[in-house]
């Protein structure tokens, strides 16, 4: 099992840890369903331990959001 990290792109520019080519340079990523949106997490994801210990199914990838989203 390789130990690189995988290639995300996203295409919010004004998140933090955007970087060139739309590649995401955060250390990891928390995706949730979109029915947790409005959970009051940390706003600061990137190199900390995620807070989530739940399981949840999507039936679309479009209802899922990034929560990793830290504004420049």
């Amino acid at each position: 099992m390789s130990q690189d990290k995988p290639i995300v792109k996203c295409s919010v520019s004004n998140c933090n840890f955007w970087g060139e080519n739309n590649f995401c340079h955060a250390d990891a990523i928390m995706i949730d369903i979109d029915q947790h949106a409005t959970r009051r997490l940390h706003e600061e994801f990137a190199g900390e331990t995620f807070d989530s210990d739940h399981h949840d199914h999507a039936r679309t990838s479009s209802a899922t959001c990034c929560h990793t989203f830290k504004p420049k």
